[in-house]
């Protein structure tokens, strides 16, 4: 059956930078919103506004038809999913779960064939777009699950999301993201050498990206991210320290299949340096310090 708001009750695990605004959309589509993040404090304002507080993640799944997580490593993620207290042990009969976190492709798979046994649903979605893309709704979703359970579940995607995209089968929505932060790690880096540079040459790195973020260098870290850089901006919209943890598993995954990735391992090196001189919590942006301190 089809995913519809109207007296669904959907829960959310981890009401982080991204997971707020991806929550407090569907709890507009009228949706009864459950929430459990383990800093309280975080998830005050959607209690204000009407959602279900739980203390444990199983809690949460026993009480809702849908739940979904966005929280921080794999070995989270594991816990929740598979713990004693967890998702898959409390979750009723037809449950859908769905993970948006940035994960192990094998734990989705694990985790797919756990919930089955149970006559659950399991779908990895892991999404990229930053605090931006969760504010706008417009984040991109790629997808790892069978046809009928992204199908049915289209419709809770769409209130976060515009591109979403059915990679294939479990574990696949996950290697996507992969390449999603393969393709940013190096993006990254030229991001950063190209404002840097531009200061040294003596120029005006508002006009030099304007005249660059529209041409053959364009990218939306560049559209995006340079303007923070530029403004001296480090917030984060997605944090240092689990870019990290992304670009960890991502050679992982590439050593599993026999791959060698040299762009992606220098950008994983320079981002541990950074994370060194203590800017793990700052966003990915902040790679400018290795070039500017």
């Amino acid at each position: 059956m089809t995913w519809q708001a109207e007296g669904t009750k959907v829960g959310f695990i981890g009401i982080g930078v991204m997971g707020k605004s991806m929550a407090g959309h569907i709890a507009k589509a009228g949706a009864e919103l459950h929430i459990y993040t383990r800093t309280a404090e975080k998830a005050q304002a959607l209690v204000d506004d009407g959602a279900v507080w739980h203390d444990t993640p199983g809690k949460l799944a026993a009480a809702c038809d849908v739940v979904i997580t966005m929280v921080g490593f794999p070995k989270d993620v594991e816990d929740i999913y598979l713990g004693e207290d967890g998702i898959i042990a409390n979750a009723r009969e037809g449950a859908v779960l769905i993970d948006m976190t940035t994960s192990s492709p094998l734990l989705a798979e694990k985790i797919y064939e756990a919930a089955k046994a149970k006559g659950q649903s399991a779908l990895d979605a892991p999404v990229s777009g930053g605090d931006v893309g969760a504010r706008n709704a417009a984040l991109s979703i790629m997808v790892g699950a069978d046809q009928q359970d992204y199908d049915n579940v289209l419709p809770l995607l769409q209130l976060m999301g515009k591109n979403i995209v059915l990679q294939g089968k479990p574990g696949a929505g996950q290697h996507t993201k992969m390449c999603n932060q393969i393709a940013i790690a190096s993006g990254m880096m030229g991001v950063c050498e190209a404002l840097a540079y531009a200061e040294s040459a003596g120029l005006d790195p508002k006009t030099v990206l304007g005249s660059i973020e529209s041409g053959a260098a364009g990218s939306w870290s560049l559209s995006n991210l340079g303007p923070r850089i530029i403004n001296g901006d480090f917030e984060p919209g997605f944090y240092v320290k689990h870019f990290i943890k992304d670009m960890g598993i991502a050679l992982e995954s590439a050593r599993e299949m026999g791959m060698d990735t040299p762009g992606l391992a220098l950008a994983h090196s320079l981002y541990k340096r950074l994370s060194e001189q203590g800017y793990e919590d700052k966003g990915t942006q902040a790679l400018f310090k290795i070039y500017r301190p």
